[in-house]
């Protein structure tokens, strides 16, 4: 046996060395494909593995076998055993200084090439043989320079002869010691001894383990062939694999750009072929358009055909072409088409759009006055706009009668909308003022206005509070770069301390100060309607924590201003720090290395008790005109305060940041309440019975206007008003009270 095993070796080894070398009509007798030792091989072969002679001799025909999973060649079924190898040193496949693994090939007759009931290979078909070096492709026999092998039932085959036969290419990572096949845009990667491979980077596992045999690198059969989607029957009896090599090439494409107007967009389609076997040698479209005239739904569809004239199976895709935009739909209505002078307009906006929401659209009004006071014709006119800046234009023509029905100052008293302005007729000053008396409740207002424009990193405002606070922060970026603000809480208090916050209003950043101080009104008169802003933490001994964080979610631009109110709550005293630092500075790292900004001489900073300010009158109001005057430190006297930082007494002139409550105990009949600016122009909210009413929706008030607040129906009645000053906004200003006209029947 030994012998006979010391035999076979040999043989095998002359077998694999011939094997490396094209067969020629010099070194091959005639009739022979390959070398006559290697036929020798396998007629041992056959003889060691033959079935009983009453099998051979049954002529049953031979058994194909289809596969299209990935399972092993059962050898037992192939009728072989394994071919004895000597195992060589792993050799990485691209570093061997061998004989590289290159096949040969030479062009045979079927009677040649094939045993008895076989057929030659075409060139869409690779047949690989049992135990064999030989491979079949297109009528030409090639030898590999390792034969395909069973190894506890699975096939191994030499990785290089076969992708080079099939097609593809395989290199070899340096850096990652694997061998690499692609085919496309696929891509399959291997390593010695192992029995996982990756195909386009998920693992997978194979039914063997890889492994090198004379410098020749070999893999399971079936992991090549599923990962690429190879179809693969097994011929038993012939002691062969017929590999499907007919692919078709994939055809995809996209479309661009993401939107498609119909009659507007120029499509573009951009091909893409895959798995193609040599040039594309033609294409097909269908439903393409260059232009979609119309919106709707289209399928295109596109194929290709490869240069052994395969088509692909069609791609489609469904491209949606959407209708462009178009203007929006100014229109309006109003309730009469004549009108008396004086009259009330009733407008009704009725515009639309085809993409936008009504209340989505900017709409801008020309002569629409509540009412005119001169006859004839007058033309109103609306221009809606989208969000595309695209926009359209409606009119309506009144007529006005030369009848009056209401004198100007009468119908503005009477019918001007609440939140609205008109202009003011008499003298304000020669008004008769409320006396009201009024008395401060505990609460402790931080104000951080100054220096309103800062033009260094540092801390603006530092305190230390407890109980009930308020903060009033306003402050313009002028550092030349992008700045955040923050309020940085620190607890020096041996016990833990509980933080609470009630309400909040923030607005900005914005360039202008007027807008970002009116918003930050509106939005903690808002948070005390909602209570949406209330929220506690626990500070602990020594700990650091960031507070109304809504003023440092943004960041501010050169020359944005910021507003912010807020009503707090601590147990015990917290130290507050108000910074203006780099956006990208963690507040808690640098607050220890900022300094103390000096004030800027013009705007107001400090710490003033008693910071909400109650006035309660119950006298009758409005039967009569009279004012009522706030921030004027006369009948309302500025709040006393400190500014901490450098120990001076300061006063809060205008009283920003003070909350009023006025109860007016019994307001007349039918009066009108408005909001007069004496101080300058003005712009903000007041909170009038519960409901949050603008201080002129669209703007500001002039000392020469009037806004509407407020009015009182048939019966005397409380009204509760709720104020506090707008930072940008100018004091003193004057609550009117004035006795409306009697309306016409």
């Amino acid at each position: 046996m030994k012998l006979r095993r010391l035999s076979l070796l040999t043989v095998l080894a002359v077998a694999q060395l011939a094997a490396a070398y094209p067969a020629s009509a010099d070194t091959t007798p005639a009739g022979n494909t390959q070398p006559a030792v290697t036929q020798e091989v396998y007629e041992q072969q056959d003889k060691a593995t033959s079935t009983t002679p009453k099998a051979k001799e049954s002529g049953a025909v031979p058994k194909t076998t289809e596969v299209t999973t990935e399972e092993s060649i059962d050898p037992s079924d192939a009728a072989t055993t394994e071919v004895p190898t000597e195992e060589a040193t792993e050799v990485p496949i691209e570093e061997a200084n061998e004989v590289p693994e290159q096949v040969t090939g030479e062009v045979t007759t079927d009677d040649q090439a094939e045993q008895p009931n076989q057929q030659t290979g075409t060139g869409k078909e690779l047949i690989l043989y049992f135990n064999s070096t030989k491979m079949v492709q297109d009528g030409v026999t090639y030898n590999a320079p390792q034969p395909m092998q069973v190894k506890k039932g699975v096939s191994y085959v030499p990785i290089r002869a076969l992708v080079d036969r099939v097609g593809f290419k395989v290199t070899y990572d340096k850096k990652t010691k694997e061998t690499v096949i692609t085919k496309g845009s696929n891509e399959l990667r291997f390593k010695t001894d192992s029995s996982k491979y990756t195909v386009n980077g998920v693992t997978k596992e194979m039914k063997g383990t890889s492994y090198q045999t004379n410098s020749t690198f070999m893999v399971p059969l079936t992991a090549i062939t599923q990962a690429l989607d190879i179809q693969y029957k097994v011929d038993n009896v012939g002691k062969r694999v017929i590999m499907n090599l007919e692919t078709k090439p994939i055809a995809k494409f996209t479309v661009g750009p993401k939107e498609i107007f119909a009659g507007e967009t120029t499509v573009i389609y951009t091909a893409q072929v895959e798995n193609a076997q040599g040039a594309i040698i033609d294409e097909r479209w269908e439903g393409r358009e260059e232009i979609f005239e119309s919106p709707g739904q289209y399928i295109v569809t596109y194929s290709v055909q490869d240069s052994t004239g395969t088509w692909s199976d069609p791609y489609s895709q469904t491209i949606n072409v959407i209708q462009p935009n178009q203007p929006p739909t100014a229109m309006f209505e109003t309730d009469k088409s004549e009108y008396k002078m004086g009259e009330l307009i009733t407008y009704t906006n009725q515009s639309y759009d085809d993409q936008d929401k009504p209340e989505d659209l900017v709409y801008k009004w020309d002569n629409n006055k509540y009412a005119f006071f001169t006859p004839g014709v007058h033309i109103i006119t609306l221009t809606a706009t989208d969000k595309q800046g695209l926009s359209s234009t409606y009119e309506v023509t009144v007529n006005i009668s030369e009848e009056t029905l209401y004198e100007e100052e009468d119908f503005n008293m009477l019918f001007i909308p609440e939140g609205e302005k008109f202009s003011f007729i008499g003298n304000v000053t020669s008004r008769k003022k409320i006396n009201y008396d009024f008395y401060d409740e505990p609460s402790t207002l931080i104000r951080s206005n100054s220096p309103e424009t800062v033009n260094t990193e540092g801390i603006v405002y530092r305190e230390t509070a407890s109980g009930d606070m308020r903060f009033m922060i306003h402050h313009v970026n002028n550092l030349n770069k992008n700045v955040k603000m923050y309020v940085i809480a620190t607890n020096k208090n041996s016990t833990p301390v509980t933080l609470r916050q009630d309400y909040l209003g923030f607005a900005g950043p914005s360039p202008i100060a007027t807008a970002a101080g009116k918003k930050s009104v509106l939005n903690y008169f808002a948070s005390m309607q909602d209570n949406s802003k209330r929220a506690s933490i626990t500070l602990k001994p020594g700990e650091q924590k960031l507070v109304m964080t809504e003023l440092s979610d943004v960041r501010m631009k050169q020359g944005h201003v910021i507003s912010l109110y807020s009503d707090m709550y601590s147990d015990l005293p917290i130290q507050f720090d108000v910074v203006m630092i780099d956006e990208k500075s963690d507040p808690l790292k640098v607050l220890n290395t900022l300094p103390i900004l000096n004030r800027d001489g013009v705007h107001n900073r400090g710490t003033y008790p008693n910071s909400t300010r109650v006035i309660q009158y119950s006298e009758l109001v409005g039967a009569e005109s009279e004012r009522l005057i706030l921030g004027d430190n006369q009948d309302d006297p500025n709040l006393e305060g400190t500014d901490p930082m450098v120990g001076d007494i300061t006063h809060n002139t205008g009283n920003f940041g003070v909350l009023y409550k006025i109860t007016l105990d019994r307001v007349a009949p039918d009066t009108l309440i408005s909001f007069n600016p004496r101080g300058g122009k003005y712009s903000g909210y007041a909170m009038m019975n519960g409901t949050i009413v603008p201080i002129y929706s669209l703007g500001q008030v002039s000392p020469g206007e009037q806004a509407v607040l407020y009015r009182t129906g048939d019966f005397e009645q409380k009204v509760e008003i709720m104020l506090t000053a707008a930072p940008g906004s100018n004091l003193p200003v004057n609550l009117l009270f004035t006795q409306m006209p009697e309306k016409n029947r």
